[in-house]
């Protein structure tokens, strides 16, 4: 199969290469929606499928996903425009991605799923159960939640004081929220120099950004340093503003709904969560920042297991 954007197999930041330290887990792709997905899979049980988010890929599951699947059948997805999945000019609003996951469940053949969503895969997510809440068992959203017009509140510029060399968890300020509207330019700065933007930012978001190894930094350096690759994770942001609309329509969700929310997000969650999912349960993890994979997996593992089973 010709693979769109492929690494070379014996680069050490292939999806081939990368894979070979998940005991029992294969790369496979598949055409849906249009669209060409990669994907991880391995373990046995009920499915559970993860989503990643910015500016990550699959391999951002690799702490947590070979321990799950002890108990699960694990799916890891490379999102619409992320890593070797296909990068389509549009399509990205969250109900359009949405679909993606749920024409990949249907070709799996799966008539239940548990979902797992991180950052904007978190987003993704959300939209799924609004759209296809019958095909879900249960729903996880760490960091992550629907878009609403909460976020046109978003502040242009700080408050005094408050940007610093870390995030201030009471008033964040996101600044790639603006930056990634930005079209055509982010990857003229960016191509071949992602490095810079991705140790910023997990300086700035984690509270201890040794715990994301040079190693880590540089497959998602390796993805992200593409230019189309940019220009298409940045059409997730892009289209807020479509996926704002859409929530306009959505009902309060009824399945059971675990949000875990890091230092900065945990309040937010806890707030707002409960207006959108009825039968919701909000877990902190106050002791990492947004990256709370490589900050605190044991407790990610930990409240992900409690939860599902």
């Amino acid at each position: 199969m010709n693979i769109e954007n492929k690494k070379n197999s014996t680069d050490q930041y292939s999806d081939e290469q990368l894979i070979k330290n998940w005991l029992g887990f294969e790369n496979k792709y598949t055409v849906v929606n249009g669209i060409q997905l990669h994907y991880v899979e391995g373990g046995s049980g009920m499915p559970l499928l993860c989503l990643p988010g910015w500016p990550q890929t699959w391999y951002s599951f690799h702490r947590i996903a070979p321990q799950l699947a002890k108990s699960y059948r694990v799916i890891v997805v490379d999102i619409r425009g992320m890593g070797t999945s296909g990068k389509p000019e549009d399509g990205y609003s969250k109900k359009t991605m949405a679909k993606d996951i749920y024409e990949l469940t249907k070709h799996l053949g799966f008539e239940k799923v548990n979902l797992l969503g991180h950052d904007i895969g978190g987003m993704i997510a959300m939209s799924f159960a609004f759209n296809y809440s019958e095909v879900i068992n249960k729903l996880i959203v760490m960091d992550g939640a629907h878009p609403t017009e909460g976020m046109l509140q978003m502040p242009l510029i700080p408050a005094k004081g408050t940007f610093t060399n870390k995030m201030d968890i009471n008033m964040p300020y996101v600044w790639w929220m603006g930056f990634n509207q930005v079209k055509h330019l982010p990857e003229k700065l960016l191509e071949d120099r992602f490095r810079y933007l991705l140790d910023y930012l997990f300086s700035y978001v984690m509270l201890d950004d040794t715990k994301m190894t040079d190693f880590e930094r540089e497959v998602y350096a390796s993805v992200y340093n593409n230019p189309e690759n940019i220009r298409a994770s940045n059409a997730w942001y892009q289209s807020f503003t479509q996926d704002i609309e859409d929530s306009k329509n959505y009902k309060p969700l009824t399945i059971t709904v675990l949000g875990i929310g890091s230092n900065s997000s945990y309040n937010y969650i806890k707030m707002g969560l409960p207006y959108v999912a009825i039968n919701c349960k909000v877990e902190g993890i106050i002791d990492s920042g947004h990256y709370m994979i490589e900050e605190n997996p044991e407790k990610i593992i930990e409240l992900v297991t409690g939860f599902l089973s």
